[in-house]
């Protein structure tokens, strides 16, 4: 059975936060709460760790699976300048629950990026991945903890609604990873909306807290 870990948002504690990330950083999946439901971080470097969120979730995806990262800076390091739409975007909406579908760079990128090495479990063999800055502060503080990006599918078994509290984390998928991070019952609410950036005219994947016309209006 996962291990909890309470931690208040409010007042995050660093050693225990950093239990929590070094469990990450050595390959095993630890749950946490977002701004939305709670999620499932693991190593997006980590094709063994990737393969442990599927165990958790009862099937293998045949979808990307999605990053949350600590900030804008992370997100430049890893995958690149953001082009000019979407970083009017992420300038406006994060923190918050839009997530941004962008291209990975090129193997010959003259930045080497910790994202060239991504395994293609995690990518689903993909040239673009899902990522996000959560508004929620622990998932921020998690992901700049274990490295500055994490992945963020939903805590709970396949098929089944996402869910908003640790104990129903730990009821329905406790056996399976190494950690709740315990910050208290979630809002719950529409997920995220998933906006594609890679081409150059953005492109709604999925409704979600953000209104697409919120979207559209601010890349006016």
């Amino acid at each position: 059975m996962a291990e909890r870990l309470v931690i208040d948002p409010a007042a995050i504690d660093a050693d225990t936060l950093a239990r929590a990330a070094d469990t990450i950083v050595r390959g095993d999946v630890v749950a946490y709460p977002t701004e939305t439901f709670y999620g499932l971080a693991a190593d997006p470097r980590n094709a063994d760790a990737i393969e442990k969120v599927f165990i958790a979730k009862g099937r293998r995806s045949e979808e990307p699976l999605p990053l949350i990262a600590s900030d804008i800076d992370t997100v430049q390091r890893w995958f690149g300048a953001l082009a000019p739409r979407a970083a009017q975007l992420a300038h406006r909406f994060w923190p918050g629950p839009l997530t941004l579908v962008l291209p990975l760079p090129l193997p010959s990128a003259p930045t080497p990026s910790p994202s060239l090495s991504l395994p293609s479990n995690l990518t689903a063999g993909r040239s673009n991945i899902a990522v996000r800055v959560p508004a929620h502060p622990l998932a921020r503080a998690l992901a700049q903890a274990a490295g500055g990006v994490i992945t963020s599918t939903s805590a709970n078994l396949s098929g089944q609604p996402p869910v908003s509290t640790a104990d129903e984390v730990l009821r329905t998928i406790g056996p399976r990873i190494a950690i709740v991070v315990d910050g208290g019952p979630t809002p719950g609410g529409a997920p995220s909306t998933i906006v594609d950036v890679s081409d150059a005219q953005p492109r709604l994947v999925r409704a979600g807290s953000v209104p697409w016309e919120r979207v559209l209006e601010s890349l006016e």
